[in-house]
């Protein structure tokens, strides 16, 4: 790799925005989705609204920036009338484009997969927010939380599409609703539901067509979800909790003979109906097969696996065949994993086991874009600036992502973060002089000296009776 093939390729940022620039409108918001993109890829410390303006912006005249431009930024992101959905599917396309498998050899395909991710926040008025379970923390947290669907190829991943997680007493609070601009036409949806949304909603672009379909147990478990993908004749390979009850025979075939008298039967008996941990503990140790999933940075990631054809439960009653498949360490006495898939009886163990390694993409999607791009530093409130900040989110990671990919040609084992500072070193970042730094300070010290009078303005306007009591 050379300096040369470096500027090469970190000066295709432009062409690279240009094929997306239409979509956000009006020749102002073109401009601030390119800031914004240069902000999320280049800036250093906290990448929220604010400091991209004030570090990328430029005023007409060429003057420091002013809180006209913080403001006309923070506009684009919560009020520009622009359609993230309509982003993300170029987003999708670019995806087909550039990252699909029909140029890399893999046996996979396209692997799709669903993942949630929490935002850790203050106070009760961020669209969404809640004491919820927070998966970053392992624990109840006052956060929100975004499903997303990514598309992982051996070339790379991208995010998809994504949601914002809407609780029930915030679908049902019209005040709420109206002071954080959420849609009319969203209704409160479960979690697997609004991934149902997503993967509906991405086939439907027609950009992106899955091979695979995978998720954690949140979503392997919901019935709903299964049956729905099963319509869409979508494979999946789903993790499922350790209790899942599934029959071990044809159903069909356990149906009580008719005696004669009163109704003919038509449930089955469940004689073999059976948990998945009960089918594990009573397999032979020559049903598990060892598999390496993939070389990972402490040497081979490698599994045993086992599975078997079985008949799934819905709602208690007989569903579809079904494979069950089980994973462990080569540890003793280790955990096993469990997941239920609707692939075809001729599709080999191995690829199977391999769709199950795919998932660690979409954590390593959060951590790349939490600690590079930004990801959780944003700072709005409403609806619409979430699903803005998230799409041009994945948008820099796609940049990100093209970039390594053309990289890897040089450095085959170049990581994300790799191509991020290589890409900081060769992008153009807006010089910090003396008058600049001053200027910033100014504008901050004005600024906390202006928040800081309205809240106190607040607070005596609420405790009138306090006021002439401690002589404020």
């Amino acid at each position: 790799m050379t300096t040369n093939i470096l500027r090469a390729v970190a000066r295709e940022l432009v062409s690279f925005h240009r094929r997306f620039a239409p979509l956000f409108g009006r020749k102002e918001a073109r401009q601030h989705s390119f800031t914004y993109l240069r902000g999320l890829l280049l800036a250093k410390g906290r990448k929220c609204v604010e400091r991209i303006a004030l570090q990328f912006c430029r005023s007409p005249g060429g003057e420091p920036v002013s809180q006209k431009e913080v403001v006309a930024m923070q506009g684009f992101i919560t009020a520009s009338p622009w359609e993230a959905n309509d982003v993300q599917q170029e987003i999708q396309a670019a995806f087909a484009e550039e990252l699909a498998p029909s140029t890399w050899q893999w046996s996979l395909g396209t692997v799709g997969v669903i993942d949630e991710s929490s935002f850790v926040k203050s106070g009760s008025e961020s669209c969404g927010v809640k004491r919820q379970y927070c998966g970053r923390l392992g624990k109840k947290e006052n956060c929100q939380v975004g499903v997303f669907l990514l598309g992982v190829t051996p070339a790379g991943c991208a995010c998809l599409d994504q949601q914002l997680y809407l609780p029930e007493e915030w679908a049902k609070s019209r005040k709420r609703r109206k002071k954080t601009r959420v849609p009319k036409g969203i209704k409160f949806q479960t979690k697997p539901q609004v991934a149902e949304e997503l993967v509906g909603r991405t086939i439907a672009g027609g950009h992106v067509a899955f091979d695979w379909l995978t998720a954690d147990e949140l979503y392997g478990r919901n019935e709903a979800l299964l049956d729905a993908l099963e319509e869409m004749e979508q494979r999946y390979l789903v993790e499922v909790p350790c209790n899942t009850t599934v029959w071990t025979v044809d159903p069909a075939t356990e149906i009580p003979p008719y005696s004669g008298g009163g109704r003919r039967p038509t449930n089955p008996r469940r004689d073999s109906v059976r948990q998945v941990r009960q089918i594990a503990a009573e397999l032979p140790e020559s049903a598990w097969q060892t598999l390496k999933l993939r070389e990972g940075t402490k040497g081979p990631l490698v599994f045993q696996f086992a599975r078997l054809r079985v008949w799934a439960m819905r709602d208690g009653k007989p569903g579809p065949a079904v494979w069950v498949m089980f994973r462990r360490s080569l540890e003793k006495d280790a955990e096993v994993k469990y997941y239920i898939s609707n692939a075809n009886e001729e599709t080999p163990l191995k690829e199977m086991a391999l769709v199950s390694g795919t998932r660690w993409r979409v954590e390593e999607y959060f951590e790349d874009a939490k600690m590079h791009l930004g990801m959780a530093h944003y700072e709005t409130r409403s609806w619409t600036s979430w699903h803005h900040h998230m799409t041009l989110v994945a948008l820099a990671h796609l940049f990100v992502t093209l970039t390594r990919a053309e990289l890897k040609t040089d450095a085959p084992e170049l990581t994300l973060d790799m191509a991020v500072n290589l890409l900081q070193s060769a992008l153009p970042r807006p010089a910090l002089t003396e008058e600049d730094a001053l200027h910033l300070t100014e504008y901050h010290l004005k600024r906390n000296r202006t928040a800081r009078e309205s809240h106190r303005k607040s607070w005596l306007h609420k405790h009138k009776n306090v006021k002439s009591e401690v002589l404020l």
